[in-house]
């Protein structure tokens, strides 16, 4: 669908005139006053090409550009209406939402198959554990703009995968277990207000305002600040610059969650805890800015645990050889009853460096510095730790229970220090080395017994379009992890394949 907006208007017409070699004047037509028609000769345009008793032909343009061909991409699950990937006329549309909105339902089940094979072992028992999941997004498409889309993972429920799980040191902890839950990860409507009134109306909107309300999912800062999917509703004011402040473009985004809110690590339950914040990204100072602010509100009997985040990010390139991103989570404010649950910051420096071979080759060293007890603004259950991003020695996965270090920022700091290489682009491999140090070994509220140090190395390629392969191994030391006396040493190995469609 395109919709024209009035000074796309005159740039189409004058386009069209000068195929038809029709002379268009600017006159009745709003116009800035460094624009002006041009004068112009239809004798240097071919006339465009002309079907008079044919219908439109793929076949036929294609021979245009010399019989080249498209590239063969994984297909929906399902497609009803206009697919995702289609050819030639599509089909006609309704008005119901007005004329200058026109809909064309296009309906399309897609999403990915997991399944890997894992051996974890923690040094007191190892297992082998086999584990699958299905996510499948289901998106109803009204409009260019509305749409009604939902996730369902049939496959596990709450994050408990379908699983064989067979235990080397303790038979009774053996499993075989079928799990299943049709109900909705997300279900939410999406839609842009100034396309509804435009169809409403039947004049078009000089402002555009984006809004989401529903079980929605919402991810922010590459999902370190926010990654959770909680009810709620979500408004956008998009595409807006300042030349007092030198601002280029920024976008300010509204949220609030109601239910199902992620937050404080489960101190307070999910249906009993609300969060109301407010994001921005900004291009400026040659840069990308991100900020935002967020206030956990506990709804439940004990009313202690409210609390203020605030983050700030900047990112940008530096001498031509070097990319930075620094960001820092901060959280205060909250009543001392509540034991500290969601008080202290955390800095995260994320680098890599321009090679060479600026696509392929890309060495990175990533630090971190956590203070007290820091907490992004709501994290799943499944969305790792707040240091997830740091490293692959900080990622685990709750699929097959492959360990990680601890990606908690609770009075540590650290960082993960590696190589990544795409070859091709068709496959990758990544080695990696990374550490989460105490900052102080008499501290009682830090969550690692000792310092920890894990090394990492992934490797992932693609089969075919569809299909791709992973294989991750880590091994870690944490010191006097065993009973507060030992070193404790982990080993996770798995090997996953995954369908895309």
């Amino acid at each position: 669908m395109t919709i024209y907006k009035q000074t796309n208007v005159l740039a189409a017409t004058l386009l069209l005139a000068s195929y038809s070699g029709v002379a268009v004047s600017a006159e009745g037509v709003d116009m800035d006053d460094k624009a002006k028609t041009v004068e112009h000769s239809s004798d240097v345009f071919r006339s465009g090409p002309v079907y008079p008793e044919q219908n439109y032909s793929y076949e036929a343009q294609l021979k245009i550009y010399g019989d080249k061909s498209e590239n063969e991409n994984p297909r929906a699950l399902l497609e009803l209406g206009n697919p995702i990937y289609g050819v030639g006329m599509i089909n006609e549309s309704s008005y119901w939402l007005g004329k200058k909105n026109p809909v064309n339902h296009e309906f399309a089940i897609y999403g990915d198959w997991r399944t890997a094979a894992a051996y974890n072992d923690n040094d007191v028992e190892s297992e082998q554990r086999l584990a699958t999941t299905l996510n499948l997004e289901l998106d109803w498409r009204l409009t260019g703009t509305e749409r009604i889309h939902a996730k369902l993972t049939p496959l596990e429920e709450r994050n408990r995968f379908t699983r064989i799980v067979r235990n080397d040191d303790d038979e009774t902890k053996d499993e075989e277990e079928f799990e299943s839950d049709f109900r909705f990860d997300s279900l939410f409507f999406e839609g842009d207000l100034g396309y509804l009134v435009t169809g409403a109306t039947g004049e078009y909107q000089s402002w555009d305002l984006p809004f989401a309300f529903g079980l929605m999912p919402l991810f922010f800062q590459n999902g370190i600040w926010v990654d959770d999917a909680f009810t709620g509703l979500a408004v956008t004011i998009p595409a807006q610059n300042s030349k007092a402040l030198n601002i280029s473009n920024y976008d300010v985004t509204f949220f609030a969650g109601f239910d199902d809110v992620n937050a404080l690590n489960g101190v307070v339950d999910k249906d009993d805890t609300a969060v109301f914040g407010t994001t921005a990204f900004l291009e400026a100072n040659q840069g990308y800015w991100e900020i935002g602010y967020g206030f956990v509100d506990d709804q439940s009997n004990q009313d202690v645990h409210d609390y203020h985040n605030v983050t700030v990010a900047f990112t940008k390139r530096y001498f031509g050889w070097l990319s930075n991103s620094i960001r820092v989570i901060g959280n205060f404010g909250q009543d001392e009853e509540a034991n500290d649950s969601a008080t202290g910051a955390v800095l995260l420096l994320e680098n890599s460096l321009i090679t060479e071979l600026p696509s392929t080759l890309v060495p990175y060293f990533n630090f971190f510095v956590g203070v007290d007890n820091p907490q992004s603004l709501a994290r799943g259950a499944g969305a790792g730790g707040i240091l997830k991003n740091t490293g692959i020695v900080f990622e685990g996965d709750a699929l097959t229970g492959f360990q990680s270090l601890n990606a908690n920022a609770n009075d540590v700091y650290g960082g993960a220090i590696g190589v990544s290489y795409l070859f091709d682009l068709s496959q990758q491999l990544v080695v990696e080395v990374g550490a989460s140090i105490r900052q102080d070994s008499d501290a009682t509220d830090t969550i690692n017994q000792g310092n920890q140090y894990g090394v990492g190395v992934r490797y992932q390629r693609n089969l075919s379009r569809a299909w791709l392969a992973r294989f991750d191994v880590t091994g870690a030391t944490l010191e006097n992890d065993q009973d507060s006396t030992q070193d404790r040493n982990i080993v996770s190995a798995k090997i996953e394949l995954k369908r895309k469609f």
